[in-house]
């Protein structure tokens, strides 16, 4: 063994350690830049010499590297080819051979080179796949298995293409065949091993991730092969649907086993297969149908039969969706059945759901909130019954009333001994009074026209809200969920009647009483009416922030471990929800608000863990930045250069877009300062080429140098920093992710300093522009450069216009300019045009009729106008571009720019968005506002009439005689209607 291999391993295991994590990533980073770096991790996790938590964390630590270091954007390996053939020739052998919470590692950087090598790059992966399947070595089979769906479940969410469908054939053609073998094969075996409780787990393993493969086979479209071996396979999937073996039965009550997981896969292959493949699946339903019944009236409540009874109630669900097979529980009788032996069991709070209240209560919120993705006993059965009263929606409510009504007569007989049978009635009613979607900003939206949810409320619910002593904790989440679910369904006056009792119960001493009280809360400060206008707005909550913010607070600062500080994201946002509404009425309490939002920012950038929680404590900062700074800018600056400065310091790499975002809030609060010491020593290490490596830094450095550079334009030239800020630009550009954000930072820097200043960078900045048109175009960077073309001829007045940038274009090396006119156009144009003729003909007029956003039309109409107005060269050397400038500008007044509007509302992120969290999230609370560069220019079409006529008289008819001379009579007249007007 190596001594670099012993050293990288040594640095591995203290990564592990809190205490040393810091230096040990930091050295990592430093042996990542070695050539090999990624063969070393892997004969790391091949050592079994090496304890299983350093394997592991090397596993790891090369998923990772894969993910960064495998590709770039174009597609190109970022590793040496001689490394690339080598981690693809041991990956496969090595998955196989190692545990299985190694595997799963692996197997994810095996679904990254996949997604960006499989199949063309990688065509013999298959073929290797198959010839390393046995017929009596279930290990080695689970380690193909495993390999083929890190790589075939890629498939499931992705939309249908040609490439898609070619890569499926690809792996069909190749797997298709050996798979069915290997089911049949599995099916033998595990018959052969039934009275070996080794060798029957590790056989049920294999036949677990033949149904995942299953899954991921069938997900876009029935394979051929499969429809024609259909009865064969549902055969099968039958067999092992009710199958049973004692020796697969585990003694813990709460885990699931193998026979559970089967289980629940095949009831996911079914769902697939009746929501897609109805037609030739539909004559074997019956028997599943039936099967999923009695499964379900005998299993038991034990936890760890949840996932497969929730997969057989989606199962149950998707049959009920097609009206054909609904008919079967059309029924009064039929549906009483169902309710009581399957919907009942299923809705009842059992022992485990209480011990998970009273022991794991942030676990018991998520998996309880309606929208969570958690596989509940609960949810299932509330989806499968609302799908029946979708379909029956009378009948249904007239036979689920019984059992409402039963469980509340249960009820009033004894509260104290019955209050689990309220507690059913409430969810029962539930279920049955919503329909539709429930949105995640207006709860229900539409409920069942046979109940009234209000009037239940008033006799049933309320009390349980409004009574101090006597109601049992989870009567009170129930009342506090009724009215979070049925939001919408409520009056103005109701709920201003309704909300001091939801603040009342942020003070309840139960977790999951006061976490629903602030879930609530929150979501109705966040409800608008049907004109979009707040329920609660400023004046009503003012008088309740101060209290309520603290106790907020102190319930988040209630103990001081960071993972218990930022354990409750619900909390958090509630308090963010409440700065959004109070506005700048904050002031007057921020210095109590920051206290707390410091102390929080420091306890969890030791150790941050829950990404909701600290995307909502940043949005709560930006808040009070946003409403709080133009009036007190300096103690807020004060006040956090610490703890942010601090993230910095520490590297806390997670917290460093939100951090950066925030201190560009802060500047940009006091618009007309100068720029302070405080930012003036920012600007050293912000322009550091390490800062900007990370993707997710870079809008928020962006931001950040944006609104810094304007201000101390003075003394970044002076300090010689305009060429690293400039190698920023030319850094950015090059890649497809950033080239947005490089036009953004490059428009700045353009007007901010002095034409002269810039004079000698504008020809080099133009080659790497003309040299991505050529190479590397995309439509955004040619609308980005077709924006940045129309920013700099809009502004003559700054020494800037159309002239100045034909000037400099036509400076450009020939070479560049040879490069893109060949690329664009035949050879036979370049000796008789120059490249700005080719540019505007062919890039910058016919992309300009494609922007979109309202300032970017209006530069355009800005820079068209004084082209036609002030342009030398358009009157002279481009004669005919006079004319196409002028039928542009016309197409653009066709569908003008409209001012910007002042909608001040506070959008919510999507949380729940697969994106969420994964490099940059922009910060809605303190979003930079779009600035309109000419505020002066109200109606355009007014104004483009106004300075035709004004450069007209100026010019001595100027413009009167070109339109007379070269346009059509069509434009003439076109033009004539805005020079009326003006």
């Amino acid at each position: 063994m190596t001594a670099n291999l012993q050293a990288v391993a040594q640095l591995l295991e203290a990564s592990l350690n809190p205490q040393t994590n810091k230096q040990a990533e930091i050295a990592l980073a430093q042996e990542k830049q070695k050539a090999g770096f990624s063969l070393s991790l892997l004969q790391i996790v091949a050592a079994a010499s090496f304890p299983n938590t350093t394997r592991l964390a090397g596993a790891l630590y090369f998923k990772n590297f894969i993910k960064a270091s495998w590709t770039d954007e174009e597609g190109n390996y970022k590793l040496p080819q001689n490394e690339v053939v080598a981690i693809k020739q041991e990956l496969i052998g090595l998955m196989i051979a190692v545990p299985p919470a190694i595997q799963a590692q692996l197997g994810d950087a095996i679904s990254v080179i996949a997604a960006s090598d499989f199949w063309q790059r990688w065509d013999t992966l298959v073929d290797d796949l198959v010839s390393r399947l046995t017929a009596d070595n279930p290990a080695v089979n689970n380690g193909v298995l495993q390999v083929a769906h890190s790589i075939f479940r890629r498939w499931r969410p992705l939309f249908r293409s040609d490439d898609l469908y070619t890569e499926i054939n690809h792996v069909l053609g190749k797997f298709g065949s050996p798979f069915l073998s290997l089911l049949e094969n599995t099916d033998r075996m595990i018959e052969h091993t039934k009275n070996d409780k080794a060798s029957l787990h590790q056989n049920f393993s294999t036949l677990n991730l033949i149904v995942k493969l299953f899954y991921d086979l069938s997900s876009q479209d029935l394979p051929p092969i499969f429809e024609d071996n259909l009865p064969g396979i549902t055969t099968l999937l039958h067999k092992y649907l009710t199958y049973d073996n004692s020796m697969l039965h585990g003694n813990e009550e709460s885990e699931s086993g193998p026979l559970e997981f089967v289980k629940a896969g095949i009831f996911e292959v079914l769902v697939l297969y009746v929501q897609k493949y109805e037609d030739a699946f539909g004559p074997f339903l019956a028997q599943f149908v039936d099967s999923s019944w009695n499964l379900l009236t005998n299993i038991g409540p034990e936890t760890k039969y949840d996932i497969m009874v929730s997969k057989a109630l989606q199962f149950l669900t998707a049959v009920a969706r097609i009206q054909q097979h609904a008919q079967g529980f059309n029924d009064q009788n039929t549906l009483a059945q169902v309710v009581e032996k399957v919907i009942l069991p299923n809705l009842s709070l059992r022992e485990s759901d209480m011990e998970l209240f009273e022991d794991e209560p942030i676990e018991f919120i998520r998996r309880d909130l309606e929208g969570s993705d958690s596989d509940t006993r609960r949810r299932a059965a509330t989806d499968f019954l609302r799908q029946l009263m979708e379909q029956f929606e009378k009948l249904v409510t007239e036979v689920v009333f019984r059992y409402i009504d039963h469980y509340l007569s249960q009820y009033s007989e004894n509260p104290n001994l019955n209050w689990k049978s309220k507690d059913t009635a409430v969810y029962l009613f539930s279920s049955v009074a919503a329909k539709g979607i429930t949105t995640a900003s207006q709860g229900v939206k539409s409920t069942n026209s046979f109940v009234d949810v209000v009037d239940f409320f008033q006799k049933n619910v309320a009390n349980d809200l409004v009574s101090d002593n006597g109601v049992e904790p989870i009567l009170k989440v129930d009342a506090i969920k009724y009215l979070y679910t049925f939001r919408s369904q409520m009056t103005k006056q109701q709920w201003h009647e309704a909300f001091p009792l939801l603040v009342k119960h942020l003070t309840s001493p139960n977790y999951v009483v006061y976490t629903y009280g602030a879930i609530a809360v929150e979501r109705i400060l966040y409800l608008t009416n049907e004109a979009n206008e707040p329920i609660f707005g400023k004046a009503d909550v003012l008088p309740l922030a101060k209290e309520l913010l603290e106790h907020l607070f102190q319930l988040i600062e209630k103990e001081t471990a960071p993972e218990k500080v930022q354990e409750n994201e619900f909390l958090m946002k509630c308090a963010m929800r409440v700065l959004i509404i109070v506005k700048d009425g904050v002031v007057p309490i921020t210095d109590s608000v920051l206290a707390h939002l410091i102390n929080i920012t420091e306890i969890i950038s030791k150790n941050p863990s829950n990404p909701r929680f600290y995307y909502y404590h940043f949005e709560a900062l930006g808040a009070l930045i946003r409403f709080a700074a133009p009036t007190q800018p300096e103690k807020l600056e004060t006040a956090l250069y610490v703890p942010f400065a601090g993230v910095l310091q520490q590297d806390v790499q997670e917290f460093m877009p939100y951090v950066f975002q925030l201190f560009a809030a802060l500047l940009e609060a006091r618009p007309s300062a100068s720029l302070s010491e405080y930012y003036t020593s920012l600007i050293p290490p912000i322009i550091m080429p390490s800062l900007w490596e990370s993707k997710g830094n870079v809008p928020a450095l962006v931001r950040l140098l944006s609104s810094i550079i304007p201000r101390g334009a003075t003394n970044i030239a002076k300090d010689n920093q305009i060429e690293p800020i400039l190698g920023i630009f030319q850094k950015l550009v090059s890649t497809k992710a950033h080239e947005s954000h490089a036009f953004d930072l490059l428009e700045i820097i353009i007007t901010s300093f002095p034409r002269t200043t810039l004079e000698s960078y504008y020809v080099p900045m133009l080659q790497i522009m003309f040299t991505r048109l050529s190479s590397s175009k995309t439509e955004v960077f040619a609308l980005r450069f077709v924006r940045f073309y129309h920013f700099m001829s809009a502004r003559d007045d700054n020494g800037l216009g159309a002239d100045f940038f034909i000037k400099i274009a036509e400076q450009v090396q020939d070479g560049y300019a040879a490069r893109l006119l060949e690329y664009l156009f035949s050879i036979s144009l370049i000796a008789q045009n120059s490249i700005f003729t080719q540019l505007y003909l062919s890039i910058i007029l016919p992309e300009t009729q494609k922007l979109a956003r309202p300032l970017d039309r209006k530069t355009a109409v800005v820079s068209l106008t004084k082209t036609l107005t002030d342009s030398a060269a358009f009157v002279d050397k481009y004669r005919k571009g006079w004319n196409y400038t002028c039928e542009a500008l016309l197409k653009l007044l066709e569908n003008p720019p409209l001012p910007l509007a002042t909608d001040d509302t506070i959008p919510d992120q999507d949380i729940d968005d697969l994106s969420f969290g994964v490099g940059f999230t922009q910060l809605n609370t303190c979003k930079k506002i779009p600035k309109d560069p000419w505020p002066e220019i109200g109606d355009v079409k007014l104004w483009v009439g106004q300075c035709l006529k004004a450069a007209d008289r100026k010019y001595n008819r100027r413009i009167s005689n070109i339109v007379k001379e070269r346009l059509s009579p069509e434009m003439r007249q076109g033009l004539a209607v805005y020079m009326q007007v003006g």
